[in-house]
């Protein structure tokens, strides 16, 4: 039998534990030669503005997946090195040359990465061409597509990923050389001394994330702790994360799980006490594994919530810059549609107030045009201003009491006009008509001796079905002073809907990762823990009974590090949410809601091949 041969054969005996890692591997080859060939797509080469912005984003997505996907196999390849040394001690038992083992196992390692490329890539090529038009959905565009190959594509997936698994097959040829004979065979059994709970490292852990999370949650702008680390400040939140959720693990668990053992009347029932024995004894090595599931986790659900959220609330974004349908600056352009719903036609003043700090600028309109716009947009609270006295309303989208100052009068013209009522709402599009704005009544208006400029707003009982009619104005007026709430929506559209197609595909791969990780982990452990369950069958502990303790340890493994990391997440995207002044909630909500979804398909996938491997020993 030749080396390839042997190889062969422990790949097919060896198939369903490597079932899971070869399933990731693939599905992150699948996304990575997606990212590429999107970058070098003929289908949006001619979409200018847009095909560079992808190719940048795809760019940087693809270089953050090589780097994730080569930590996820080099610690995979730590779970099944550590299965397979007792294989490798008996090889060496038998004669075997250490140079032929580590021959072997290198031809295995490259043997699942070759298979694993050449699967990726040829459901990848074939894949594209629909991940290609879910992006084009996400982004609003509507075009034909002609099936997509991309040479660069292949060549550039290819050698990134050849290179990850000579990397990852060179560490298990080495492997033979790294430890003794008796170790190989003695590597399962070691187990690990039964750890303390130490109220000081519980209570730094617990400080540590208290700590993390009020510095998350401090206010960009306004911030102390900002102003004075700087960029070192999102470093050390997640330094502080990483260090109390170890710690958590390590130490608050453990005192959980001893009180539970000291409870006599719960360990004795059913196997509770064999559960809790298990889980004691490995918590040191399970701490490190839920420490790295909870902040991919937490990664996951951050990354993907965040742009979920701005994707969803694209809608709002783009009416908050662009109220009306269509406004432009000139001469009137009748537009003879029955969906016109409101057309003002109104002029402006420009004034600029030097003061001792800076120049401002203000735009200044009347009391009868503001309450036009305001009933056109639905305002409630139109707030009038007394002729008899120089009031004036402030109209100014940009201010935020964080950081701007509230202004109490205004000079115009060497006139103090007090501001009766403030409004942080852009009453009409910022793109055409930009800065602060001041409403007057009708006479000091009209008294004013300034150039009044003509300008002109729409509005349609749906903006979104109208791109066509926008395009006609905007090649009519000039876009240079003409606003579309469907250009500028389609253009929003394509931003999110690329960062939200690169975060979803993003997420899984991370969502895939994790879950092949404690897959991985808990596989090993049923192999040391095979012959326990053979004893318990024999001395007649029921089926039901075992496949309810494993129930129990696999929901602990699970369900730690998924509530720590919604945790860690919500309290990201709360930072998130206030530094945006949006409400993200909802599809915040949505993300989390699909997260777990996934994660639990990922437990009852654990709990069935740990049950059947433990099972064997009696069957």
């Amino acid at each position: 039998m030749t080396m390839f041969d042997l190889a062969l054969k422990n790949i097919k005996r060896n198939l369903k534990h490597y079932a899971l890692y070869i399933g990731a591997t693939v599905f992150s080859i699948i996304i990575y030669f997606t990212f590429a060939t999107l970058k070098y797509s003929d289908n949006l080469s001619g979409l200018a503005e847009t095909s560079r912005q992808i190719r940048g984003i795809m760019s940087g997505s693809a270089f953050v997946l090589m780097i994730f996907v080569a930590i996820f196999i080099l610690y995979s390849n730590t779970f099944f090195m550590k299965k397979r040394k007792k294989e490798v001690g008996l090889y060496s038992l038998l004669g075997v040359r250490k140079k032929k083992i580590g021959y072997l196992l290198f031809f295995e390692n490259m043997m699942i990465g070759i298979i694993s490329l050449i699967i990726g890539i040829g459901l990848g090529f074939f894949l594209s061409q629909l991940f290609l038009a879910i992006l084009l959905k996400l982004m609003g565009i509507q075009m034909e597509l002609g099936f997509t190959f991309s040479s660069q594509a292949v060549i550039e997936t290819s050698i990134v990923f050849f290179a990850i698994f000579l990397v990852t097959s060179l560490l298990g040829y080495r492997v033979i050389y790294k430890f003794k004979l008796i170790d190989l065979f003695q590597a399962a059994n070691k187990g690990e001394e039964k750890p303390k709970s130490r109220l000081i490292i519980a209570l730094a852990g617990l400080l540590s994330l208290i700590l993390a999370y009020w510095m998350a949650l401090q206010d960009l702008m306004t911030s102390d702790v900002w102003h004075h680390l700087g960029l070192a400040t999102p470093l050390l939140i997640i330094g502080l994360t990483i260090i109390g959720s170890f710690l958590l693990f390590n130490s608050v668990l453990v005192y959980v799980l001893t009180k539970l053992k000291k409870r006599e009347g719960w360990a004795w029932k059913g196997l509770n006490v064999m559960t809790v024995s298990q889980l004691l004894y490995r918590i040191r090595g399970n701490a490190k594994t839920l420490t790295i599931i909870t902040i991919l986790s937490a990664t996951t659900i951050t990354a993907g919530g965040a742009v979920f959220g701005m994707y969803y609330n694209t809608d709002k974004t783009v009416q908050s810059f662009a109220p009306f349908s269509f406004m432009w600056q000139g001469s009137q352009h009748e537009i003879s549609d029955e969906s016109v719903e409101v057309a003002i036609d109104f002029e402006v003043k420009n004034i600029r107030v030097s003061s001792e700090e800076m120049d401002r600028e203000y735009n200044i309109i009347n009391q009868s045009t503001f309450e036009q716009l305001a009933q056109a947009l639905d305002w409630d609270n139109i707030e009038s201003i007394n002729n008899k006295q120089e009031e004036a309303l402030l109209i100014d989208p940009f201010y935020d009491e964080r950081w701007s100052e509230k202004t109490e009068e205004v000079l115009v013209d060497g006139n103090p006009y007090q501001i009766s009522k403030m409004y942080t709402t852009s009453i009409v599009n910022i793109e055409v008509l930009s800065g602060s704005m001041l409403v007057l009544s009708d006479e000091q208006f009209e008294a004013l001796d300034h150039k009044a400029i003509d300008y002109h707003v729409i509005q349609l009982d749906n903006y979104k079905k109208h791109a066509d009619l926008s395009e006609q104005l905007a090649s009519s007026l000039g876009t240079e002073n003409f606003s579309s709430a469907i250009r500028d929506y389609q253009e929003s559209l394509k931003s999110s809907g690329t960062l939200l197609f690169v975060g979803s595909f993003l997420g899984l791969v991370f969502l895939l990762a994790t879950g092949s990780i404690i897959f991985f982990k808990m596989m090993t452990e049923a192999e040391e823990d095979k012959s326990k369950y053979g004893i318990l069958y024999k001395i007649g502990v029921s089926k039901r009974e075992m496949k309810q303790t494993i129930r129990y340890q696999m929901g602990f493994v699970f369900v730690a590090p998924l509530i720590l990391g919604l945790m860690h997440g919500a309290v990201a995207l709360i930072a998130f949410s206030n530094l945006l002044q949006m409400n993200l909630w909802k599809p915040i909500l949505w993300w989390m809601l699909a997260y777990t979804l996934i994660y639990i398909i990922y437990y009852f996938i654990t709990v069935r091949g740990f049950y059947q491997t433990t099972m064997q020993e009696e069957n």
